[in-house]
């Protein structure tokens, strides 16, 4: 420990040259049971629905492009129906070549991600990076998208 007994009748006690670690220790484990219990926290596992936004809609351009991808995977340039083969042609005439041109990407809720992230991909092979993703607007604090 760190006192003694004092043997003489005086005002002053003996100093103790021992450090307690006691309470150092103790903290030490409670951070040990806070950072064990917020580990597994920091991974994410969370289902999502990505459709819905609730963020302020940015401005159209005049003649916006908008490719969509149905249900059935198939692809459509504004209301025409098009193959995967012959996306990059179709938006070339669509926008007369101009490559920085935002191409509006609608997905149907029940498109795999998979399905989507290929589609994207073809619009990359194409030249088309500037790429945004449209979904349903909604109001904030409403999640079905009705006002």
């Amino acid at each position: 420990m760190a006192g003694k007994v004092r043997e003489n009748i005086g005002d002053e006690l003996e100093e103790a040259h021992e450090i307690n670690v006691t309470p150092f220790i103790d903290v030490m484990l409670v951070l040990l049971i806070i950072f064990m219990v917020a580990a597994p926290l920091a991974t994410v596992d969370v289902n999502v629905d990505l459709p819905a936004s609730t963020a302020a809609a940015v401005p159209r351009p005049e003649k916006p492009a908008f490719l969509t991808l149905k249900e059935d995977l198939s692809l459509s340039l504004g209301n025409e129906m098009l193959p995967r083969q012959g996306l990059g042609e179709a938006l070339d005439s669509l926008t007369g070549g101009d490559k920085e041109t935002r191409i509006f990407l609608r997905a149907d809720e029940a498109v795999d991600y998979g399905e989507l992230m290929q589609v994207m991909n073809l619009l990359r092979a194409a030249g088309y990076l500037k790429v945004a993703l449209v979904g349903i607007e909604t109001l904030p604090g409403s999640a079905t998208g009705s006002p």
